[in-house]
């Protein structure tokens, strides 16, 4: 029998040629054929939204091969990608090779293994309709937001511009919390922190947790507001006498992780390995399609990796089970397999994403799959073996210790890891086994007097949420409902291509253009920006898909309310843009004094002479955010040669000084951290690498090679003494200062970025 069986890629293609052998041959359509016009709506919005799809330009060739094998097969499979996306190609594959034909059929499965895919094909279904029209849905819903708003956006704002249904939400949420960050106000508290020894070493660190009522502390949540009243605490506990008063001790069981689904895999492979979503979906679309494993050919390594189910194959978990045994010993196999719970919109068809095999293990392969593909697979074979592990087994114990009068008291916790479960295979980060760990404390018996041999009282202040990066912005649209898993990559790189955000260090940030668009699509289609109406779409799509809702009504029901909106919109004249900035040059052809004004290419300076006085010049200082310009920034420092004041300027390797009367003067110099080199006394300068990556090198480079990737902060060290400290980042946003002379080691988290206020 000859059988030809179809799918979107020559790499998948390859690795189900090998599995199904010489009976079958197999063709890859390389993605869609088929797809609305680019250059017109192609919707019919007066017949009930019948969409226009034309084949793609180039795909010619393509579907007449297509046909040609069809024609002569006894059957012809469609194994295109088990989701929505998947069967709408498949159906426009079918509509070409005579799709009414019973010798069509439509093959589905997650993993591209030699069981998998012959189960496949010994039984073959039919093209679910309801998936198409699901997909059907949103391809013509983003059609007629996006031709809708795009005209809008020329007229209002500027030639150029587009918006999507989706993606304008996405840039809400980046807005949004921009305002938030730009209007929190930074609150003042204060910490004491007591260095306390008891009969057995070692010594320990204790946290004040109330205080008597002769001190006012203005919260319930007992935040020491002021320098002042922490000094009185501090004079007042000197005195104290210390009493460990009570040992509770805790058994904390602590459950595995489940296996990854889109979203997490993306969250966690940007903080652990720094992917984008874009990279992180490429790479393990590599692995499922087949990597070339020597002399076997093209191998399947993990299971489809667009979904939201936990679900994981019975026979996985068995395999997995009996891998744990052998590899770490019973003790590591729980006594019944963990079973997770998928939320109540995932498509339980599906599986999480999880190895293929058994015997296919990260340091076995890794000769043949590139950086990227080993540390990916790593990453999701390391999980999925962990999430069928046993339980960590916890012991927390607390001291309580009360100091002279009742109300006065401290807490010192440390946690014991007794048994390590599943951590023996993944844990989210090193700095998530060091808090479970906590401090080591002695074994003291309650009722002992303790000594006292440091009070340390500490200043604070609450810190405003941080902006989004990749992967809490995919957190976000996920527990929000915006998207689906198919998508969170493609809305992550839309709002940066269109300008609308920028990144900063790992961070999304607005950029002007994204805030003004964003203003005007709120004012004026605010049930279209609205988180809730979006996840609300998404559940109808859903709908659609379950064969609940007919995809005629999901998008009439839509359209009309959007487009009164837009007909609304249309009418509203002038165009929207941000205020003129007031500067203090005149100018020079007039006069009269110049403003920063915002134009198609970002700011630029303008007279307010206009029309009558059109003189323009653009900025002398370009900001290192895409899009924008600022006006030059006078700094307290004169310059060394002509005496002048010396501004602010930002250039290819980032900020730098110069002269404010150049071109007469060019004189340049790097901006100054205020804190000297510890190798030759020098100045400590802020400088950009040829990647765009901020660092701190001395002024005297090359004589001097002092430079680091941490930023230098004027504080001393508690420890040794040192001048300054490095304050050091991590993945997960936690934040470290730790002393810049390694021979030291001195080293403190401080709180996290997203913390809004701590307790004492």
């Amino acid at each position: 029998m000859n059988s030809v069986v179809i799918v979107e890629s020559p790499a998948k293609s390859k690795t189900i040629n090998k599995i199904l052998g010489k009976d079958f041959t197999v063709k890859a359509s390389i993605g869609h054929i088929k797809d609305l016009p680019r250059k017109k709506l192609g919707v019919d919005v007066e017949d009930n939204f019948k969409p226009q799809y034309i084949v793609i330009p180039g795909k010619e060739k393509i579907i007449k091969e297509l046909k040609q094998f069809a024609k002569k097969a006894d059957r012809v499979y469609l194994a295109t990608d088990p989701d929505r996306e998947g069967e709408a190609i498949a159906w426009h594959i079918a509509d070409e090779v005579n799709g009414k034909s019973d010798k069509v059929y439509r093959i589905v499965f997650n993993e591209i293994t030699e069981r998998a895919v012959k189960e496949a094909i010994k039984n073959p279904k039919r093209i679910d309709i309801n998936k198409v029209d699901a997909q059907q849905a949103r391809r013509i819903l983003d059609r007629l937001v996006g031709y809708g708003l795009s005209p809008l956006l020329w007229r209002k704002v500027r030639r150029g511009l587009s918006a999507g249904r989706v993606q304008s939400v996405a840039v809400r949420l980046i807005v949004d919390r921009e305002r938030e960050i730009s209007e929190f106000k930074k609150e003042e508290y204060w910490s004491i922190n007591t260095l306390l020894e008891g009969s057995k070493s070692p010594k320990f660190w204790a946290k004040l947790h109330s205080i008597d009522s002769r001190f006012t502390i203005h919260d319930s949540r007992f935040l020491i507001p002021n320098e002042e009243t922490a000094n009185k605490i501090v004079t007042d506990l000197k005195n104290k006498d210390f009493i460990l008063k009570k040992i509770e001790r805790k058994h904390k069981k602590r459950m595995p992780y489940p296996p990854f689904i889109t979203s997490t895999l993306q969250q966690i492979a940007s903080r652990e390995l720094g992917f984008s979503a874009k990279k992180t979906m490429m790479v393990s679309q590599q692995l499922y399609e087949g990597i070339e494993i020597g002399k076997e050919g093209a191998v399947g390594l993990i299971t489809y990796m667009r979904t939201d189910s936990l679900r994981v194959a019975p026979e996985a978990v068995e395999w997995a089970r009996m891998f744990i045994e052998k590899t770490y010993g019973r003790d590591y196999v729980p006594e019944k397999p963990h079973v997770y719970k998928s939320k109540a919109s995932a498509q339980e068809a599906h599986e999480a994403i999880r190895p293929t095999y058994d015997d296919r293990r990260p340091e076995d392969i890794k000769q043949y799959l590139s950086k990227d593909q080993i540390s990916l697979y790593s990453l999701i074979w390391n999980r999925f073996i962990a999430s069928q592990t046993a339980p960590a087994q916890l012991e927390q114990t607390t001291f309580i210790i009360g100091a002279g009068d009742a109300g006065t008291e401290l807490r010192a916790s440390g946690t014991v890891i007794r048994f390590n479960g599943f951590m023996i295979l993944y844990t989210e980060s090193k700095e998530e086994i060091e808090d479970e760990e906590g401090g080591i404390l002695p074994a003291l018996k309650e009722g002992e007097r303790l000594s006292l041999i440091e009070l340390q009282p500490k200043q604070h202040f609450t810190q405003p949420p941080p902006r989004y990066s990749e992967a809490t912005l995919v957190k976000a649209l996920e527990e929000d409902g915006i998207g689906r898993p198919s998508t969170y990559a493609t809305i992550l790189s839309t709002i940066q291509d269109r300008k609308y955000v920028h990144k900063d260090n790992g961070r999304f940030g607005p950029t002007e253009l994204g805030t003004v668009v964003n203003g005007l699509l709120v004012e004026r289609f605010p049930e279209l920006l609205d988180i809730g109406f979006t996840a609300k779409m998404e559940d109808k799509l859903d709908n659609i898909e379950d064969g609940k809702m007919k995809w005629v009504k999901v998008v009439k029901d839509f359209y009309k309310p959007f487009d009164r909106d837009l007909k609304e919109a249309t009418k509203v004249p002038g165009k929207v843009k941000p205020q003129d900035i007031p500067t203090d040059t005149k100018c020079e052809k007039c006069g009269l004094p110049m403003v920063i004004r915002w134009g198609r290419h970002g700011r630029f300076m303008a007279c307010t002479g206009y029309p009558d006085c059109k003189n323009t010049r653009p900025l002398e200082q370009q900001s290192s955010e895409p899009g924008q310009q600022t006006t030059p920034v006078t700094s307290e420092e004169t310059c060394p040669k002509c005496g002048s004041p010396m501004v602010f300027k930002a250039g290819r390797f980032g900020k730098f000084l110069a002269c404010s009367k150049y071109p007469e003067c060019k004189t340049t110099k790097s901006i100054s951290t205020g804190i000297k080199c510890p190798e030759d006394g020098g100045d400590i300068v802020e400088r950009r690498s040829k990647k765009g990556k901020l660092f701190w090198s001395c002024s005297n480079y090359p004589k001097c090679k002092f430079a680091t990737w941490y930023k230098p902060v004027t504080q001393k060290c508690p420890k040794c003494g040192a001048d300054f400290l490095f304050e050091k980042r991590g993945k997960d946003s936690t934040v470290t200062l730790q002393c810049h002379d390694k021979d030291c080691g001195y080293k403190e988290e401080i709180a996290k970025p997203e913390e809004t206020v701590s307790t004492v």
